[in-house]
């Protein structure tokens, strides 16, 4: 089959454009790439979630989650006008935080896009993480996946309240005060053990990787942070 010069120097070109990716560089892409399941997760349908690589500009695209609305699949170049921003994003003095724009997919049907640069080690510019929400979504559709009955949540998370705290502070107050509840409530804890009982469940939920929280918490609880240090020794020993 005949190839247009032309053509294979535009092939080649891509080809040589990439950037030679370390270790950390691909812990960072996999952790994108796992983080936009959940991003799907939320989002719905209406949006499709694409993660570059930049170590092959050929076949750029490691991810494509509702990859309908364009047609892309994984192993996708990057697109023209992808190569024109992250031109424009290599600038010194480019906004770290992306461009949104408006465009169209292969149908002339209306996207609006945002193109995020990923950066890896050494502040560089390894991947491109674009979003492309398709503006012809049936409302009907996409307040469905905003709504109680268009969501599927995991049943121990259905209807609890959470707090949004604003200091590391509240949140230890909050917590301990739930989870205070909870412990009193329970018949089957002796009184004795009640506060060994909360001092566990804290510290099972990562409470004390907190400032300060051994001394909130015996404040709390009304004992010596000296007891508080005395439960968490035992339950590092166990």
């Amino acid at each position: 089959m005949f190839r247009h010069p032309l053509f294979a120097f535009q092939e080649n070109a891509m080809k040589d454009h990439h950037v030679i990716l370390t270790e950390t560089d691909r812990a960072i892409l996999e952790s994108y790439s796992a983080m936009l399941e959940g991003l799907s997760m939320y989002l719905g349908e209406g949006y499709e979630l694409v993660l570059h690589s930049l170590e092959d500009y050929s076949s750029s695209a490691v991810k494509v989650i509702h990859g309908l609305h364009t047609g892309r699949t994984e192993g996708a170049p990057l697109t023209d006008l992808a190569l024109d921003l992250l031109e424009e994003m290599q600038k010194e003095d480019a906004d770290s935080r992306g461009v949104t724009y408006y465009t169209h997919n292969k149908k002339g049907e209306p996207l609006k896009s945002v193109t995020i640069p990923v950066r890896g080690e050494k502040a560089r510019i390894i991947g491109l993480l674009c979003i492309n929400f398709y503006l012809n979504t049936p409302l009907s559709e996409y307040i469905s996946n905003f709504v109680a009955c268009g969501l599927k949540p995991q049943e121990q998370y259905e209807n609890r309240k959470e707090n949004f705290s604003a200091s590391s502070v509240e949140l230890l107050e909050d917590m301990a005060e739930r989870i205070r509840q909870e412990v009193m409530a329970d018949k089957g804890i002796a009184s004795a053990n009640r506060n060994k009982e909360i001092i566990q469940r804290l510290y099972k939920k990562g409470v004390y990787n907190m400032k300060d929280a051994v001394g909130r918490t015996a404040e709390i609880l009304g004992i010596s942070k000296n007891t508080v240090y005395m439960h968490l020794r035992n339950l590092e020993d166990v």
